[in-house]
């Protein structure tokens, strides 16, 4: 469908009306519309809530396809829903635009509701105001009660494992700054995928989970950080080379992406070492009562590892 001709002005109320209604749950009682949405939490579930805050040129290309920031400023948030074991259900959305383009609305809306249909997870608000254009997105998933992961949990012994390949954000982003649009690298960082179904499969399982959006070294520190200030020993040999993702790498960058890339988005976890794990995941290495995160190299050697990642200040 073409888009309206874009001399005729659109005030705040009518850019939602034409853009940002539409279909809901049936857990919501009123959404956009009214001062506020109402929601009906499942019974016998705690509620689960997260931000993000993305902005042009910083979080995002200022060039990236206006369909690709909707997909991935929403795919962010459900990254943390799904670190939690989180269902999700509702979110917000408020949009700081430097003018009303409406072909880049009509991309947006479109590239969020892509992946909000495919998650099932319904906007309910929000807010549209003029300035730097960012995103900010507040989401709400549901877990059943006593069954969140969070990152405290990891003891000494546990099984340290990803749910996939990492270090394909980075690369992406390194892609794109060089003019590549194409890829799988570049793909992953334009539209990367949020484990939900991992996440809720981890429940009852897992002893401590994040979703690795600052890097695997990084975000593991969080976790053992969380966790009473345990260590970490990483198992070079254990990392999964990722020869879709990562294959125009040697092996030695593709080790450096892997431990300190971010914008991956995969899960890390800890676990019982005993425990089968689920399809995709691959264990990294052990949880240790010393602190620091170390490095076994191809040799058996121990490296330090420091546990720098991105910095949002």
């Amino acid at each position: 469908m073409s888009s309206p001709p874009t001399s005729v002005a659109l005030d705040e109320f009518a850019l939602i009306r034409r853009y940002f209604h539409h279909a809901q749950g049936d857990s919501v009682v009123a959404g956009p519309g009214d001062d506020a949405a109402i929601v009906t939490p499942p019974v016998g579930h705690e509620l689960v809530l997260t931000q993000d805050t993305s902005l042009a040129g910083r979080h995002f290309p200022l060039d990236m396809a206006a369909a690709d920031v909707g997909y991935r400023c929403l795919a962010v948030n459900l990254s943390d829903l799904a670190a939690m074991g989180a269902q999700p259900l509702w979110f917000l959305l408020s949009l700081t635009l430097p003018e009303v383009d409406e072909t880049w609305l009509e991309g947006f809306a479109a590239g969020l509701f892509e992946l909000a249909d495919a998650t099932g997870i319904s906007l309910v608000g929000g807010d549209v105001t003029r300035g730097p254009l960012s995103v900010s997105i507040q989401a709400t998933g549901a877990v059943p009660v006593g069954q969140a992961l969070r990152r405290s949990g990891a003891r000494v012994g546990d099984a340290i494992c990803v749910g996939g390949v990492t270090g394909a954000g980075l690369l992406g982003l390194q892609q794109w700054q060089q003019g590549q649009r194409e890829g799988a690298a570049v793909t992953h960082f334009r539209r990367p995928v949020p484990q939900l179904a991992l996440g809720q499969a981890l429940r009852g399982t897992a002893t401590a989970c994040i979703d690795i959006s600052d890097g695997t070294v990084a975000d593991l520190g969080h976790i053992l950080a969380a966790s009473g200030g345990l260590g970490a020993v990483l198992d070079e040999a254990l990392l999964p080379v990722g020869t879709a993702l990562l294959g125009d790498c040697d092996v030695q960058t593709q080790r450096q992406l892997q431990l300190q890339g971010g914008d991956d988005y995969v899960l890390l976890f800890t676990i019982d070492p005993r425990t089968t794990l689920p399809e995709g995941c691959h264990r990294i290495g052990t949880v240790e009562s010393q602190p620091g995160v170390r490095l076994n190299n191809l040799l058996g050697q121990p490296v330090p590892l420091t546990l720098g990642g991105w910095q949002h200040f």
